[in-house]
């Protein structure tokens, strides 16, 4: 029976690939810190009763000797995740993200005469992209790396091409965009990517890094204001407060089911194809942020209710969406449609716990003069 080591494991997305290991008779360890900001103190109590679990940090040599013995695959999905929170605390972000991906590495490199892994799988996001991919139906494709302060404080929030002027059209983001990092947690994220990709190539050992767009479903924390937009909408619906909304709301994202997720972290680790290669994990198609919470206020039932800020949060981008043809070509195809991936999410929404903690994360973006 193989043995697989989640980094992360009791977070959102991989408590969901642990179900899914156990149930494919896979021997399950998570290693993971319970991150206050996540888990509140208390322990999930969705977590699989026939994983083991180590409360332990992947930043510590002794705690990964433990949590490695024995292991044949490793998905790394450990990291603290929020954009806007990144952007200052910026250490934190570094030391969780980089450098505790650097440490893993070292230590299976390092060990690997001992050890047994023979794949490792890097959860990367597409914030690395920047902004998504565009086009002028006039001149053709463009990569724009980022709007105007001028044009912000204007609240002019969609690009001009560069050459005629004509708004630019997003179009599916491939892999092979240009990286345009504009976040520290987005730079974490292309950290982990590479390191694991480049240690991997120099010492023949299988890795494959998964670029996640915008996942949303159950377990997503909706007391930590800097996840996925569609917790943060929960809370603040669920507490009859209005969504708070930057820009316009016609951004747009690529929003993904979990359960896809967890389907393509399968894949790739069973697949020879996938080795050394990154690849876009998301739907495929794009659904604006009003969108969202418009469809949210309807499945609890309510009046939609949002604040257009009509603000710019320092790092965010206006448009991305995944062309996921890549990973099709090696059997990925997302199963769970957006509005049976919103009812589920919602019917566990309605269960959980959720402290509204949006309006002091809004106050503090604002003392920091990350917004404009």
């Amino acid at each position: 029976m193989e043995k697989v080591l989640v980094t992360g494991g009791a977070g959102f997305i991989g408590s969901h690939l642990v179900d899914e290991l156990v149930k494919n008779k896979y021997k399950v360890r998570v290693l993971d810190i319970f991150e206050e900001q996540v888990h509140r103190g208390k322990k999930p109590d969705y977590l699989n009763k026939n994983a083991e679990y180590i409360k332990g940090d992947v930043r510590s040599p002794k705690d990964l000797k433990k949590a490695l013995d024995g292991v044949n695959e490793v998905y790394h999905l450990a990291a603290q995740v929020g954009v806007g929170q990144s952007m200052y605390q910026v250490e934190k972000y570094i030391d969780h993200n980089t450098r505790a991906t650097a440490v893993l590495m070292e230590h299976i490199i390092s060990n690997r005469t001992s050890l047994n892994i023979r794949k490792v799988v890097v959860a990367s996001s597409m914030s690395i992209y920047g902004e998504g991919a565009y086009k002028c139906d006039k001149c053709g494709p463009s990569e724009p790396i980022e709007r105007s302060e001028k044009d912000l404080k204007n609240r002019i929030w969609e690009y001009s091409c560069p050459k005629c002027s004509g708004i630019l059209k997003p179009v599916p983001t491939g892999e092979e965009k240009t990286l345009r990092s504009n976040s520290i947690y987005a730079i974490s994220k292309k950290d982990q990517e590479e390191i694991v990709l480049n240690l991997g190539k120099a010492y023949k050992l299988p890795v494959t890094a998964l670029r996640f767009f915008n996942v949303y479903g159950p377990r997503q924390s909706l007391s930590n204001p800097y996840t996925g937009v569609c917790a943060i909408f929960q809370s603040r619906i669920k507490n009859d407060n209005p969504a708070l909304i930057y820009e316009d709301g016609l951004q747009t994202r690529d929003f993904v089911s979990v359960k896809d997720i967890a389907a393509a972290n399968m894949l790739v680790m069973n697949s020879a194809e996938a080795d050394y290669r990154y690849f876009n994990v998301g739907s495929g198609k794009p659904v604006s942020i009003l969108d969202i919470a418009n469809t949210l206020s309807r499945l609890y039932g309510k009046e939609p209710r949002v604040t257009i800020k009509n603000e710019y949060r320092i790092g965010d981008i206006r448009h991305c969406f995944a062309d996921i043809s890549k990973i099709r070509k090696i059997g990925f195809k997302p199963s769970v449609s957006f509005d049976d991936g919103m009812r589920e999410m919602v019917e566990w929404g309605k269960r959980a716990e959720s402290v509204d903690m949006v309006g002091e994360a809004d106050k503090m973006l604002a003392k920091m003069k990350l917004k404009i």
